[in-house]
């Protein structure tokens, strides 16, 4: 990490929120912990941070309110929600106001510093590609021709139309090639729901492409087993 990320991290169990302050500062990321809503409202209007850790039930102020004042402050502020809750709607309420993830208690440590490198790419640029075409392997994809043209040597140029939904899946995997698509971003992004009957849709999907790029092996979508998935293709075309 080239230059340190500043992170508010709101949580009112001292003991959790001490240990998941020096597990980031370990890690790299320059940490400050707030005990409530509105101590990190002040702290937030204080200082400049990259990203926003707040957990859901604080005392004085709630999450989901400090997540909408810091949001009057910082529209673009990633925000990540810690809760032990695990109902639906507490999370459709998140992702209303605009959370960029969603960690439920318990979670391991590993699990938070990778939501939160993905959250920094995704919104710092990192290793994101936004372009319109993207090369790899035989094929060319135009996502704004939403097409996959490729050559072989028995039928010469192909082009493949694509739905709108292949060409969104394909989009976001090319942008994270080479690295795990998380399965419930996706479904936020394309389908703006993550739940059991979208999350097969987007299995049907990724079949689908998955026949459409199976005339070079070297590019393949892996799954990546209860996370989600990974668009492989040589290392040289990156």
């Amino acid at each position: 990490m080239d230059e340190k990320k500043r992170l508010l991290l709101c949580e009112d169990d001292e003991n959790l929120g001490m240990l998941l302050r020096e597990y980031l500062q370990a890690k790299g990321y320059e940490s400050t912990l707030c005990a409530d809503g509105q101590e990190g409202l002040e702290t937030f209007q204080q200082g400049e941070f990259d990203l926003c850790v707040l957990d859901v039930m604080m005392p004085v102020k709630d999450g989901f309110t400090l997540a909408r004042e810091i949001r009057e402050i910082n529209p673009q502020i990633p925000i990540i929600f810690l809760t032990a809750k695990t109902l639906g709607e507490d999370k459709v309420q998140g992702f209303k106001i605009g959370a960029d993830d969603y960690i439920t208690k318990p979670f391991s440590m590993e699990e938070l510093t990778f939501r939160i490198e993905a959250v920094l790419r995704r919104s710092c640029g990192g290793k994101v590609r936004e372009k319109n075409v993207y090369q790899f392997g035989i094929y060319q994809f135009d996502k704004v021709k939403q097409s996959l043209t490729y050559q072989l040597p028995d039928q010469g140029t192909v082009v493949s139309k694509l739905t709108t939904k292949e060409n969104a899946l394909l989009a976001l995997l090319c942008q994270n090639v080479n690295e795990m698509m998380q399965r419930d971003y996706a479904l936020r992004t394309i389908w703006e729901e993550d739940n059991y009957f979208n999350a097969r849709s987007m299995d049907v999907y990724i079949t689908k492409l998955r026949k459409l790029l199976k005339d070079d092996p070297r590019v393949e979508i892996i799954n990546i087993h209860g996370r989600g998935y990974k668009l492989v293709v040589p290392e040289e075309e990156i």
